[in-house]
């Protein structure tokens, strides 16, 4: 199974995402290429959305002190909810489905979800960190939201122009 990134300002980003009810072999190659995916491309996180299934599935990898993403620490998140969320944090974020860009976003310092894993079991995780503002930047794709969404007027604008230039310069490179 090969996937592509489906990258901003296409439409399907903007997709609500539904729950998955089936957990089977199509959904556990899905979550592996997912993976395979989210690494080539250098990212610690991915929702299924981007890579243009609109289902309730995300996997997270953040590095460890080395930089490594071991197959360890991979968690995949399906059908997440919020149970509680605490303080406030903001984080240089950047995304896959907007490459390129980065921008300093307000979230939760910490969240508790209740999920699924590709087998269906329910677990919940508590995470803070890096962790917890991953776990919120991929549930909004899941939601339809870019963090580029929550930027104020004035970051969104700038975000624009230099979104319209790089735009520019790509088609000039022959990218």
């Amino acid at each position: 199974m090969r996937l592509n990134i489906v990258e901003y300002p296409d439409k399907r980003l903007k997709e609500k995402s539904i729950e998955v009810k089936s957990f089977d072999a199509n959904l556990h190659e899905l979550l592996d290429a997912m993976n395979i995916m989210m690494l080539e491309s250098n990212g610690i996180g991915l929702a299924a959305i981007q890579v243009d299934y609109a289902i309730r599935a995300l996997i997270l990898n953040i590095p460890d002190e080395d930089g490594a993403q071991p197959i360890e620490n991979l968690m995949e998140i399906i059908n997440p909810v919020v149970l509680k969320t605490d303080g406030k944090t903001v984080y240089q974020e950047g995304c896959l489905s907007v490459p390129k860009f980065y921008e300093d976003v307000e979230r939760f310092e910490t969240i508790s979800i209740k999920y699924q894993n590709r087998f269906g079991e329910e677990k919940t995780l508590d995470a803070d960190g890096l962790l917890s503002i991953a776990i919120q930047h991929e549930m909004d794709h899941l939601n339809g939201i870019l963090f580029i969404d929550k930027l104020s007027y004035s970051r969104r604008k700038k975000f624009e122009k230099e979104y319209k230039k790089l735009q520019k310069e790509k088609k000039k490179g022959g990218n």
